[in-house]
């Protein structure tokens, strides 16, 4: 399929020819969602802890004598029982992983980008550079592409100062290497901006 190129002004360069085979396949939402939830749940670190009565402070002797007070008898401050004492069967830290094969992540990223490119949401850019590493210098190359209220995920061959710069006091843009994008990063976004170079790059990557 073709895909439409833009220049930095927001006028129309031409055309790119895209692979159907990343851009024209048949969305697997099904797919879509257990990669989604996958990387979410890799994303976790699971070092959530409470403590048990083996780690609360005090109860180093027993608090009164076992009989003749007329109260409950007790062994120590730290049981569960008491204010301050341990926690029974508590959160305690453990890895959350979830391995996803990939030939389902790499069909997952493909259903997205059909998505995307069926319904207007991949603007594609001759060459994507800043001027200036001013939040205002990538505010009015959004506007004049027509961005500037959209939530965007953009895409990068490699290491641009300028565009992190630029970019990292806005909430609603989120600059990602193309090479590494996953399912969710390409998902969670109303566009996904990238030039030529990080189409080809994405395009090597899922083909494959």
């Amino acid at each position: 399929m073709k895909l439409d190129v833009l220049k930095l002004n927001g006028s129309k360069s031409g055309q790119i020819q895209a692979d159907d085979t990343v851009f024209g396949i048949t969305p697997n939402e099904p797919i879509v969602r257990q990669a989604v939830l996958a990387e979410l749940t890799n994303l976790r670190q699971g070092t959530h802890a409470s403590k048990n009565r083996a780690m609360v402070n005090g109860g180093g002797r027993k608090p009164w004598r076992q009989k003749g007070r007329g109260v409950a008898r007790a062994g120590t401050i730290r049981s569960p029982l008491w204010k301050g004492g341990g926690t029974v069967f508590g959160p305690e830290p453990h890895p959350y992983n979830h391995i996803l094969s990939k030939k389902l992540s790499k069909l997952a990223r493909k259903s997205v980008l059909t998505n995307k490119a069926a319904n207007g949401e991949l603007v594609i850019v001759d060459e994507l550079t800043v001027d200036s590493h001013k939040t205002s210098s990538f505010l009015s190359l959004l506007k004049q592409l027509g961005l500037e209220k959209k939530k965007l995920t953009i895409l990068v061959t490699d290491h641009d100062e300028k565009i992190i710069r630029s970019t990292r006091n806005l909430r609603y843009v989120y600059v990602v290497n193309a090479s590494k994008a996953s399912t969710y990063d390409l998902i969670d976004c109303e566009t996904l901006l990238m030039d030529k170079a990080s189409l080809s790059v994405l395009t090597n990557v899922l083909a494959g």
